[in-house]
């Protein structure tokens, strides 16, 4: 089927005045990048930065599309995975740009994971104090998270996106079709992305993913359309709300504390993914909700045989890169920008659907916590 042929995306609007945009969600978008950068890319051409493995399996893809609507691919391809999120690769894609003449009034299009995303799009607001940045993700997790909202960032040993900006696209691109050269692997970890925002307040759509998360999962076409809109629906909501995180944006970093102190102890290895690291970060967040008798036990772990369902790790103890210590999980916990003096702010629940920031969480007893969950097989 060629582009002229395709049906039309959905759209959501994440609606942010001056700052607002559209997320296109649809099979064979791609192929119509031409069109739909073109508004963005004064110059007739588009700096794109990439990884390795998208690259080699759509490059010729992404420059076609482009080249269709006279637009010349300028790309810089980096090493696929998590290690690539840093400062010296920050500096290397600036060097770059600046060495070919971009300026501001050029377009820079992210065009990977949440890695090449949340890079590119903080050397996007950098260069010359910002250019035109345009979202395409290639996986499941970036589709229906990272790739929205405009949070951008690099990690560094003391954690993880700890040096980052506030930076919204022009245009976010979610080609599903793309998704089918992804490793089941990496489904599973952006379908923890999606069971989140059930989650944290759309009781609804836990129901739904525990009837159609299987198609979700094999990519069936109106299912995983669905859960990517609706994912979608739900962060735009939130951020046209609280855009720079001083409230009920934290909502969305459910599962996300514990999560990244699983990644940053294990040093952020391909063993471990950062969906895998949410999708346990979330069974954390439920099963402590419930011993602090937020929630009942029942809820925390009906939600924890959805996650459980799709094959991500719920036991603590199993999770790749351990044994872990509880000690050390805490002390990475304390890297994260809002803690402070032995207080740590969590996203916890009240029951499915009902998360909430629960302000200033005991990191004593949260050590003792997980020190009770590492002793579970």
């Amino acid at each position: 089927m060629d582009a002229e042929t395709l049906s039309p995306p959905l759209t959501v609007r994440v609606d942010l005045g001056a700052r607002s945009y559209d997320i296109l969600i649809g099979e064979g978008l791609i192929a119509r990048s031409g069109a739909l950068v073109a508004p963005y890319a004064a110059q007739s051409r588009a700096f794109i930065i990439s990884d390795e493995i998208v690259w080699r399996l759509h490059g010729d893809q992404l420059s076609a599309g482009l080249s269709a609507n006279g637009i010349q691919a300028i790309e810089y391809v980096l090493p696929a995975g998590e290690s690539t999120k840093n400062w010296s690769q920050l500096g290397n894609v600036l060097d770059w740009l600046l060495e070919n003449g971009a300026g501001r009034d050029d377009v820079l299009i992210a065009f990977g994971g949440g890695v090449i995303g949340d890079l590119t799009g903080l050397a996007a607001s950098l260069l010359k104090r910002g250019m035109r940045f345009v979202q395409i993700p290639t996986t499941l997790l970036a589709q229906v998270d990272s790739s929205v909202g405009g949070k951008t960032a690099v990690n560094f040993a003391q954690g993880k996106n700890l040096v980052g900006a506030f930076y919204q696209p022009q245009l976010v691109i979610a080609d599903t079709a793309i998704l089918k050269t992804l490793p089941e692997r990496e489904r599973k970890a952006g379908y923890a992305e999606i069971i989140k925002y059930g989650l944290i307040n759309d009781r609804p759509f836990i129901d739904w993913l525990k009837d159609h998360g299987a198609d979700v999962l094999a990519l069936e076409s109106a299912a995983i359309a669905e859960a990517v809109a609706v994912s979608c629906r739900s962060k735009a909501g939130i951020v046209a709300q609280d855009e720079q995180e001083g409230g009920v944006r934290a909502l969305l970093n459910l599962g996300h504390t514990f999560g990244h102190a699983l990644e940053a102890v294990n040093e952020y290895r391909a063993n471990l993914l950062h969906g895998e690291a949410v999708g346990t970060g979330m069974v954390l967040a439920l099963r402590y909700s419930a011993r602090l008798g937020l929630m009942s036990a029942k809820d925390a772990e009906y939600a924890v045989g959805l996650i459980a369902a799709s094959g991500l790790e719920t036991a603590l103890s199993n999770v790749p890169g351990g044994p872990y210590d509880a000690a050390a999980l805490v002390a990475a916990m304390q890297q994260d920008k809002k803690a402070r003096a032995g207080k740590l702010p969590l996203i916890l629940a009240k029951g499915l659907g009902e998360s909430f920031i629960y302000p200033d969480a005991d990191l004593q007893d949260v050590q003792a916590f997980l020190q009770e969950e590492l002793q579970k097989s």
